[in-house]
């Protein structure tokens, strides 16, 4: 899933490509991700983009036309992307095996949103402004923001009693932080995920202060200047343990170690994060019964 470090170089992609062009077309080929109907999509046709910007995990594409202000966002979710074409493909584009969501057709160049897998996630908004999707509306602060304080950090941690992996993750809380840089965030902090948040001393809270505002920041360095179509790669690269289970921890060469969830899971070094503890694979303790 894209999160705030490759949605933002994302952002810069699309900024570079498509600022100041004039809105051509708008064909949307997966009528599910369409959540929003008034405006259409067509409405955006004629104007042109004004910007691109980031909203947690989200997209906006901005443009100013004959309606005024009209807002493109897109939350890409599990497995959508953005694809740039410096030549605007022709003909009337088809859904299909490519993924193909939407494609926005400029007066030079275009830009698809597809999305792989059978589960579609995929959520394209046409608003008036970005805070009219709820979601975006009810987002919680921006990490790398002068908002985001230690002291509001504190206020974070003790507001609800739960594991420190899920307050990372919870975009009302914390906003573009997801599965991957959370895993990141707390080997960076030597945290276990399951740690209760009210259980953190003022060193543990230090530590992850300082490990959001520097993980999020190298991947941001890592992932800027890069067309979209290297992104994927940029951010495997820069893990450590997120995706890494059964390989070396880069800090101590511990094996890094995986728990899993129905959907999802989690990844850790037991040395740098657990005292040496394994943490229960819930999954495989099921399997084992």
């Amino acid at each position: 899933m894209p999160e705030l470090p490759e949605v933002q170089a994302l952002v810069q992609v699309l900024a570079t490509h498509t600022t100041g062009r004039l809105v051509r077309a708008v064909h949307v080929t997966s009528f599910p991700s369409l959540k929003t109907y008034d405006p259409p999509p067509a409405a955006l046709v004629g104007g042109t983009v004004t910007g691109v910007h980031r909203h947690g995990k989200w997209l906006d594409v901005s443009t100013e036309g004959d309606d005024g202000e009209l807002h493109l966002v897109v939350h890409l979710a599990r497995a959508g992307w953005v694809r740039w074409h410096d030549i605007a493909p022709t003909g009337l584009p088809r859904a299909g095996r490519s993924g193909l969501a939407a494609r926005v057709v400029l007066d030079d160049g275009a830009f698809d949103l597809t999305e792989a897998g059978t589960k579609k996630s995929l959520a394209i908004h046409v608003v008036r402004q970005a805070v009219d999707v709820e979601r975006i509306a009810s987002l919680g602060v921006e990490p790398l923001s002068a908002a985001f304080t230690r002291d509001l950090l504190d206020e974070l941690l003790d507001g609800k009693n739960q594991q420190i992996k899920g307050l990372l993750r919870d975009q009302g809380v914390i906003a573009g932080i997801g599965n991957a840089y959370s895993d990141e965030i707390l080997h960076a902090a030597r945290l276990s995920p399951f740690t209760l948040t009210r259980s953190l001393d003022a060193d543990a809270r230090d530590r992850l202060f300082r490990s959001i505002g520097t993980v999020l920041d190298a991947a941001i360095r890592a992932a800027t200047g890069k067309e979209a179509a290297e992104l994927k790669d940029v951010k495997r690269s820069h893990m450590a343990v997120h995706g890494r289970a059964g390989q070396p921890c880069p800090v101590c060469g511990d094996v890094v170690a995986e728990v899993s969830f129905a959907d999802s899971s989690l990844q850790y070094c037991p040395t740098c994060q657990t005292g040496g503890k394994r943490l229960a694979d819930r999954r495989m303790s099921k399997l084992l019964r």
